[in-house]
């Protein structure tokens, strides 16, 4: 089957069984989520969250490996927004820009945004056992943004340049953690990685 105004493959959409996992991760993670923000992650026992999803234990792990895994349900989306920075950036928009203005919509907490993403925030950056976890769950993705930097900006996909671009820009938000204002932290540190990229990529 292809679609008809493209010609692709068309997309089947997802079955019965399918459906019926992805809504109980929903479920798993929804339990967790709300938890962790009325008690605190360290104080809410995996046992509690698979009674509150009214699922076994052994479901739970079989969605989530480990505890942490439970705040951080999306990591594929994560990737494909991370990329998107870059490959969609605007006309003229560098690639340092790109992840910055990144960074800030999706790694900082909007202060005068939804309490909710707000809450989240607090969350993890009262944890250190989610601290590190979501740093290393951004790092895992240092080889891909590292190859879309190279065919964005015209260079060898072994170029370590991107390599530690992209390495930089996944560990910027690190340093807003004790700041009094978080997101001038995170844009000082890419203002940084703008004018070395500059000199790289010939654009300065």
């Amino acid at each position: 089957m292809t679609d008809t105004e493209t010609g692709a493959p068309a997309t089947a959409p997802p079955g019965r069984r399918e459906r019926k996992k992805a809504a109980t991760r929903q479920a798993i993670a929804d339990a967790a989520l709300r938890l962790f923000l009325e008690r605190g992650y360290d104080d809410v026992g995996i046992r509690e969250i698979a009674d509150a999803a009214d699922v076994s234990t052994t479901t739970l792990f079989k969605h989530f490996p480990v505890k942490e895994a439970l705040v951080f349900d999306e990591d594929a989306v994560h990737l494909e927004r991370l990329l998107a920075a870059v490959r969609e950036r605007a006309p003229g928009q560098s690639v340092p820009a790109a992840l910055c203005a990144h960074a800030l919509a999706h790694r900082m907490a909007d202060k005068d945004g939804d309490p909710g993403f707000t809450a989240f925030f607090d969350l993890v950056n009262s944890t250190p056992a989610l601290r590190d976890y979501v740093q290393n769950m951004w790092l895992r993705h240092t080889a891909a943004l590292a190859s879309a930097i190279a065919e964005a900006d015209g260079l060898p996909e072994d170029d370590p340049a991107c390599t530690a671009l992209a390495h930089f820009a996944l560990e910027a938000p690190r340093a807003s953690r004790g700041q009094a204002d978080p997101r001038a932290a995170v844009v000082r540190a890419f203002e940084l990685l703008e004018r070395g990229w500059g000199d790289v990529s010939g654009r300065a």
